[in-house]
């Protein structure tokens, strides 16, 4: 088990990694947060940025550099590098250059650190966190990616504007892929208790856009901007500090799965417990017919894939 440091280690210091660490000084969630990247002078820039403003959140500390010696008493090691998904590109086409990253990365950070949780945020995420599990030899607790935890979010979000509630009021998720064979959970979709198909705003094709509108969204956001990093940002952070503060909270996460309605052998999204030892448990939801067919559809695809680079 690793030490109470509350330390955090980001490797890769570009808009992910970086915007993760500054929404983790905001909240004030890490005794320490470390940028790790093969870049010095980006790491030192970012780290000097950030150091500007400790003055209004001295409760932290912030350390760089490019050696992953860094990692040592880090609770937490969160893997933001990786190349980055260009305009007209799917998160799997980055498969083959992050995949030979990781080759090499994840032992290397292992040297440093046995005892910590790996969360990989690098995409395709339910690839690389497969891969980091193998690489790293950690139990499957301590090793799962952020998943499907933005696309819930952004699925609640436009759920929310759809039946005018918050989004933290909206009780429904997207599992499976993080991306093209993802599926939205309608059969418990809820708000209060109450499914969203006993709602007057409730209209099957509005449903379903609303579900394009999530699966598509990063694809929208890239073509407008170029990068997606402030919502994962505060994911990463919201993740962190729960896992820190012993919170036993449910994300959407990938996660190895063990007989999950009959899928094994994968990381995929599902509802995950985790706490300062990783993941507790996974929830496993009542999925209809229809659901687990699509669950089933996302696993293949990434098996096939895994095939592919093995």
């Amino acid at each position: 088990m690793a030490k109470r440091t509350g330390k955090v280690a980001i490797i890769g210091a570009g808009f992910v990694g970086s915007t993760a660490a500054y929404a983790l000084l905001i909240e004030g969630a890490a005794s320490e947060i470390t940028l790790i990247d093969r870049h010095l002078q980006k790491a030192e820039g970012e780290a000097m940025d950030l150091r500007h403003g400790l003055q209004f959140r001295a409760d932290s500390r912030v350390t760089y550099g490019t050696s992953y010696s860094l990692c040592r008493d880090a609770e937490i090691i969160v893997v933001c590098a990786g190349a980055h998904q260009e305009k007209g590109e799917t998160r799997l086409d980055l498969v083959k250059k992050n995949a030979a990253m990781f080759r090499e990365m994840i032992p290397s950070i292992v040297k440093h650190n046995k005892d910590c949780i790996l969360v990989v945020v690098s995409n395709p995420v339910d690839i690389l966190a497969r891969l980091a599990l193998t690489y790293s030899g950690f139990p499957a607790s301590r090793v799962f990616g952020t998943g499907t935890m933005l696309d819930t979010a952004r699925f609640r979000f436009l759920l929310g504007e759809r039946f005018g509630v918050s989004p933290e009021s909206v009780h429904a998720y997207i599992l499976g892929e993080h991306g093209d064979s993802s599926f939205p959970v309608w059969s418990t979709a809820n708000i209060a208790g109450v499914p969203l198909r006993d709602f007057r705003q409730y209209d099957k094709r509005a449903m379903e856009g609303i579900y394009q509108q999530t699966k598509n969204a990063a694809y929208e956001v890239i073509a407008r901007k170029g990068a997606t990093y402030y919502a994962i940002g505060l994911a990463v952070a919201r993740l962190v500090k729960a896992i820190l503060s012993d919170q036993n909270r449910v994300f959407a996460l990938s996660a190895l799965l063990k007989g999950y309605h009959g899928v094994n052998g994968i990381c995929l999204s599902v509802p995950c417990v985790v706490n300062r030892e990783g993941i507790r448990e996974q929830i496993v939801m009542p999925l209809n017919a229809e659901e687990k067919k699509k669950l089933k559809k996302s696993a293949g695809v990434m098996k096939g894939i895994l095939r592919g680079i093995n």
